[in-house]
């Protein structure tokens, strides 16, 4: 892939991103960074874009620890629901070789 100038809006501010990922990609995450900063500064009584960059970043990295651990959480029980078949798979193989000798 080819690296790429991709132009987006933050806060009211033009940003020139630079990357091989596709350009509607990186207009999708900057609309959500976006809309993460609009909701800390609603929270927030200082308009200071460096204090509401912080805020939307620590809400971002919850968001990605949550869904760590969520996909953590589903990938224990995909790995154990993959052990019992596995399981049965090598039980009912035993028993066909069983009757087959």
């Amino acid at each position: 892939m080819t690296s790429r100038l991709v132009t987006v809006e933050i806060q009211g501010q033009r940003y020139a991103v630079r990357s091989d990922l596709d350009p509607a990609y990186i207009a999708e995450l900057a609309l959500y960074l976006d809309q993460k900063m609009r909701l800390a500064a609603e929270e927030l009584a200082s308009a200071d874009s460096l204090r509401i960059a912080i805020i939307a970043a620590l809400n971002l990295a919850d968001e990605l620890y949550r869904a760590r651990a969520e996909g953590a959480g589903l990938e224990g029980r995909v790995l154990e629901r993959t052990a019992d078949i596995e399981r049965l798979v090598d039980a009912v193989l035993a028993g066909q070789q069983r009757i087959a000798v």
